[in-house]
């Protein structure tokens, strides 16, 4: 072999060295411990001057079915995109009647409302939703790939789902988990806000934004918040049963 095909040969190893290397630092890839991601976020009813000790009911079940679009099979992924979306009014049933201040808040009507399915409807079509994606078993509704739900900061899933499951007298999951969000997305520097605030389905778009950045810049998804099915405010009397003299009316 002449010296000029040593030097050729040499040269074309060191080249993809220097790719390889790069390539390998280019990818942001860590190992995640789920396969998909449910980003909610709940409206519910209100009246101005109430906090979260307050029986909201939900009145709007948006979520956005978040999947990796780059998982090796050592489980590595930064890549999230958005493979569909559940979303559905529900009607209340212990304050039937929307507050002004609710309707502003949220842009949803009486009549959204009146004609939405309750509340442990829109949880059996939800079931139905997550089987028809394989992720839980449509007979038994256990887990059959491992995800993880994702709101913006823990109120959506620890108070106004385990309220609303107490009013319509429906078994909270064990696998549920959990800045405002033009503020998370201003501190990732994506661009503003796009929707409507309280907007159910925006916000959960908007969330899904967030998350599908941090998973682009290497963040190891997981939970952060534990839920308590068995949490109990002084309004609530027997399963169902708002007592309506423990409200500061």
């Amino acid at each position: 072999m002449s010296d000029k095909s040593t030097s050729n040969s040499s040269s074309q190893l060191a080249r993809k060295d220097l790719i390889a290397k790069a390539a390998q630092k280019q990818d942001r890839r860590v190992k995640q411990p789920y396969d998909a991601f449910l980003v909610l976020d709940v409206e519910a009813t209100c009246k101005e001057g109430t906090g979260f000790d307050w029986p909201n009911e939900i009145i709007e079940w948006p979520v956005c079915l978040m999947r990796w679009k780059d998982k090796s099979d050592q489980g590595k992924a930064c890549q999230l995109e958005i493979v569909d979306e559940f979303r559905s009014f529900v009607k209340p049933t212990w304050r039937p009647q929307l507050s002004q201040f609710c309707m502003d808040l949220t842009g949803i009507t009486q009549a959204q409302v009146n004609s939405a399915p309750t509340f442990q409807k829109v949880l059996r079509m939800f079931a139905s939703f997550l089987a028809s994606h394989g992720l839980i078993d449509p007979k038994s509704g256990r887990s059959i790939q491992r995800f993880c739900w994702c709101s913006d900061g823990p109120f959506d899933i620890r108070d106004f789902v385990v309220k609303q499951c107490f009013i319509s007298k429906s078994s909270t999951r064990s696998h549920i988990r959990s800045l405002n969000i033009p503020q998370q997305l201003q501190a990732l520097g994506l661009p503003a806000f796009q929707g409507r605030l309280h907007s159910g389905i925006d916000d959960t778009r908007n969330i899904a934004r967030v998350v599908t950045e941090l998973a682009c810049r290497g963040v190891r998804l997981e939970p952060k918040t534990s839920i308590n099915p068995n949490r109990r405010w002084n309004w609530m009397g027997k399963p169902g049963e708002v007592l309506e003299h423990a409200l500061l009316l």
